[in-house]
């Protein structure tokens, strides 16, 4: 039986599945309950995975979404705990949040329960693998993807970045908790999801450039997670039990096809880089941000209007060549210290120590890889990506914004981001394929 005929259940046993990708896909997630009144089954899921006293963590507003039902549930269970709730308003997933996790952390605790979403998620993640605990989550908003992924979205010394850790041995999702989250949380869930168009697109596509590791079984799994909340979108913002077990089923299962992958391929591209990017933006002008699922539903429009170009095009030698001898090092630092403020310094230095994207022979040599599979690439993007209008149609159903001043973003981030997104991190992402081709600037009036 492939992964995306699975069920949830069948998806999480213990055992794991050797795959014909030649690898062993397994993911620590252990026990999942999904829908109306399933925050009851929080003492049993407790049981499951051996934790006896929880340390809860909570912001403000995961607080007044779920501590009452959860409090209930434990107290009528006998179960001793400790909470901690954030004491500020706003929670970054950074230094600031894991110090302050870290010296709350009752030693007394033999596990954590991470109630909420995205940001209280990443942190207990890093905290349970730091301390060696078992972490159960209770899912406040079907706002994103990696509930149970292996993974973490952290900023690190100013630098958004992903982090490998553990996933949730257990998750519990309560459509009767879901449904009074905000319709911004909502938005943020599909837009996380609608990003894994891009993600399958460039996954397969850096396979072939680049000789990364691809799996199709993988793939289909979150294709499958992909169809499931699509389909199940246009009733997203009704809110009932049905369509909110659907969606969260869906985000999950994302979590989980990364999980087996052990890397954020499967789920993320250059859309979650536009997101990264403006995330940094703000981080160092001292402003908040949108919510990261918003952000990439944004970026998702954008990489859409980027491929219906590119597919127009073949690669160019002449345009290679160009571009590659008129590339100035010096003014390529230059420009990251203009765009990328205080995290310059950090990603110049991975540059030049880690990663070498800049190195000409690299570029040379994918640049030849792209010449020669370009019709396998095409192929890739035919089968990958959707109608963009029907995309567009349904992000507009739900209310949801899809252009970047929508959110706050000007012209000037937006092209930043789309530029130096190839230098925020090693990933190969579509603005890295134009620039080795040497079109990238040309790709700018596409964003407009």
């Amino acid at each position: 039986m492939r992964l995306c005929d699975m069920t949830l259940e069948e998806l999480i046993r213990p055992e794991g599945f050797d795959c014909a990708c030649g690898r062993h896909h397994r993911v620590g997630l252990r026990f999942v309950r999904i829908g109306r009144g399933a925050v009851a089954a929080l003492p049993e899921a407790l049981r499951a995975v051996g934790v006896r006293k929880p340390f809860i963590v909570c912001d403000q507003n995961t607080k007044a979404a779920a501590w009452e039902k959860v409090r209930t549930v434990l107290d009528a269970a006998g179960v001793d705990y400790t909470l901690y709730c954030f004491p500020w308003a706003r929670v970054e997933p950074d230094e600031r949040a894991m110090g302050s996790l870290t010296l709350a952390f009752d030693p007394a605790c033999d596990g954590v329960i991470a109630m909420g979403s995205g940001v209280i998620n990443d942190c207990c993640k890093v905290l349970c693998h730091a301390a060696q605990k078992t972490q159960i989550t209770v899912c406040t908003a079907p706002s994103m993807d990696g509930y149970a992924s292996d993974s973490s979205s952290m900023i690190v010394n100013g630098v958004k970045t992903t982090v490998y850790n553990a996933c949730p041995a257990a998750i519990i999702a309560d459509t009767d908790i879901l449904r009074t989250a905000p319709d911004r949380m909502l938005w943020a869930g599909l837009g996380d999801m609608l990003a894994k168009y891009i993600a399958a697109c460039e996954w397969r596509m850096t396979a072939l450039i680049n000789g990364e590791y691809y799996c199709e079984e993988i793939a289909e799994l979150m294709r499958a997670s992909l169809r499931k909340i699509v389909a199940a979108a246009p009733r997203l913002m009704e809110r009932d039990d049905d369509t909110l077990a659907a969606v969260t089923e869906g985000l999950i299962l994302s979590g989980v096809a990364m999980a087996f992958a052990k890397v954020s391929r499967p789920a993320s591209g250059l859309e979650h880089y536009f997101s990264h990017m403006w995330e940094m933006f703000h981080l160092d002008r001292g402003l908040p941000a949108e919510l990261h699922g918003i952000q990439v539903g944004v970026g998702t429009v954008l990489c859409l209007k980027i491929y219906e170009k590119l597919r127009t095009l073949r690669p160019d030698s002449v345009a290679f060549q160009r571009a590659a001898e008129v590339f100035d090092e010096n003014v390529w630092e230059s420009e990251m210290r203009r765009v990328m403020g205080g995290s310059a310094d950090t990603l110049i230095r991975a540059e030049k120590t880690e990663w070498h994207n800049n190195d000409p022979a690299a570029r040379a040599h994918r640049f030849d890889c792209i010449r020669k599979n370009w019709d396998a690439l095409l192929r890739i993007m035919d089968e990958e990506l959707p109608d963009a209008a029907q995309v567009l149609a349904l992000m507009k159903q739900t209310g949801m914004p899809m252009l970047p001043g929508e959110i706050g973003e000007n012209d000037q981030d937006v092209r930043d981001a789309f530029l130096y997104s190839r230098s925020a991190r090693k990933k190969y992402l579509t603005s890295t394929l134009l620039w080795d081709m040497g079109i990238l600037e040309d790709f700018l009036p596409v964003l407009e």
